[in-house]
């Protein structure tokens, strides 16, 4: 049998590694929700039971870690679990209903929103000279 040879991993690799396990996790959850479909036959399937198993597991993972992780770790665990908790419902709801989603009064449809669409920025404007139109704007993913 073949041994584990443990090498040094640094801290940044490790909250990589943790990351990925917790976003496995929650893609493994939502393709038991039916929010992924299935690769080779395209049919979205839902188990309602195994997608419980894999919350539960996360929400097991965020007791035990808890003081543990850092703002990264703590945040995406989170927001997964939480997105993850609200489709559950979803899917169970329309389970029960048959494959329709309930309206909030019984007998009544829910209107569909229609998103609100603003108008394109005009890209072609040239700058004011002040210097709020220079400013860089840049997404941090990190802490």
């Amino acid at each position: 049998m073949a041994e584990y040879q443990q090498t040094s991993v640094s801290a940044g690799e490790m909250a990589q590694r943790f990351i990925e396990f917790v976003m496995m996790q929650a893609q493994n959850a939502a393709f038991m929700l039916g929010q992924i479909p299935h690769p080779q036959t395209g049919d979205r399937e839902v188990n309602l039971d195994m997608a419980r198993l894999l919350i539960d597991q996360l929400i097991m993972i965020q007791e035990k870690t808890k003081g543990n992780l850092n703002g990264d770790e703590t945040r995406i665990l989170g927001s997964a679990l939480a997105n993850l908790q609200m489709a559950f419902v979803e899917a169970a709801q329309t389970q029960r209903t048959g494959g329709h989603k309930p309206s909030a009064t019984p007998g009544v449809e829910p209107a569909e929103v229609q998103p609100e669409v603003k108008p394109a920025p005009d890209l072609t404007a040239q700058p004011s000279g002040d210097s709020e139109s220079k400013k860089k704007f840049v997404k941090s993913y990190g802490s």
